[in-house]
């Protein structure tokens, strides 16, 4: 009998294979998504108290995914990176994410993470980078993204965002939460992201 977690990847799947983007279409068919499940205890965190606004938000073809997991909060195991000493408390009760598959999430993978980031309203996720290369897909519109040393743009639920490897990034959140599917390939699958810009050592005298 299939389980919650079942569930979740199926829906996480499906909304992945409805994605009208040649990457993310090469990725999911990449994916053996007959993954082994790990037993893990759930974890709550307090910016959950978002996910029911965040349901309302999605578009129509992200709700079968967030309604899901906004309705099964408290079953599922939720993250944190960071601590209130690094990014002060504020932040640390407006952030969290499920990883649904990899190194640490519902299903096990060695080769892929992917799962969702949340952002509750009028937070700023600072300079980061990481090895592994990452897509992200906002399932909620309204949130600024800033890529390298560019400007913060207003991207659209939907978009799908590419970050190179070591590519820095930052994501401000509007007066609205933030709920962003993401994927990592290509290195360390439980890396800690390094806060900051990425410094071209060769541009150093």
């Amino acid at each position: 009998m299939p389980t919650i977690f079942d569930d979740l990847l199926e829906r996480f799947h499906a909304y992945l294979a409805g994605v009208d983007n040649e990457p993310v279409a090469d990725e999911v068919a990449r994916i053996g998504w007959d993954m082994s499940a790990r037993a893990l205890e759930p974890r709550t965190l307090a910016c959950l108290d978002y996910l029911d606004r965040i349901a309302e938000l999605a578009p129509a073809g992200a709700k079968p995914l967030t309604r899901f997991v906004a309705d099964h909060r408290d079953e599922l195991r939720w993250g944190q990176t960071y601590t209130a000493n690094e990014f002060g408390q504020s932040f640390i009760d407006n952030y969290g994410w499920l990883e649904v598959f990899g190194m640490r999430g519902h299903f096990d993978n060695d080769e892929v993470a992917a799962g969702l980031l949340i952002l509750g309203p009028d937070i700023l996720y600072p300079d980061h980078h990481h090895i592994a290369e990452e897509i992200y897909i906002p399932l909620t519109g309204g949130t600024e993204w800033r890529m390298g040393e560019g400007d913060f743009n207003v991207r659209d639920a939907g978009e799908v965002i590419h970050h190179a490897s070591n590519v820095s990034h930052a994501m401000r959140t509007g007066k609205e939460p933030l709920m962003a599917l993401y994927l990592w390939r290509g290195g360390p699958l439980a890396q800690k992201s390094t806060i900051g810009p990425m410094i071209d050592l060769r541009d150093r005298g």
